[in-house]
């Protein structure tokens, strides 16, 4: 399967457990995978026939800076969903990261892989 890829996104949420955390927003990266059929893109040169990385990618900012999270499990989940209700795609892959949130660690995150089959 070929995958339209946004590595490096970053966004604004308010996320987090502890009080101090959610206090104001943090902004956590994102790599995101999107698996999908991209012969039909490579014969028309068209990107209506493809997965618009800049649409997906405003997509995504827009819905985390409108959401709160307590746990990064659940915002790699809601942008998962979030894609594959919007794009014709198989499944999304995300890396969901929060930099420097504890000492010593570079950072943290999870890694999510959801499919239509997983709906």
């Amino acid at each position: 399967m070929d995958t339209v890829f946004l590595h490096g996104l970053k966004a604004q949420t308010l996320i987090g457990v502890y009080d101090w955390e959610r206090r104001h927003p943090q902004t956590v990266l994102l790599d995101i995978d999107i698996r999908t059929d991209l012969r039909a893109a490579e014969r028309s040169d068209d990107v209506a026939d493809t997965v618009s990385y800049a649409e997906a990618a405003e997509l995504v900012v827009s819905s985390l800076a409108a959401q709160q999270f307590f746990l990064l499990e659940a915002l790699a989940g809601h942008t998962a969903q979030l894609l594959l209700e919007r794009f014709a795609c198989e499944s999304v892959r995300v890396k969901a990261v929060k930099p420097g949130i504890l000492p010593g660690v570079a950072s943290v995150g999870v890694v999510i892989e959801r499919g239509r089959e997983a709906g």
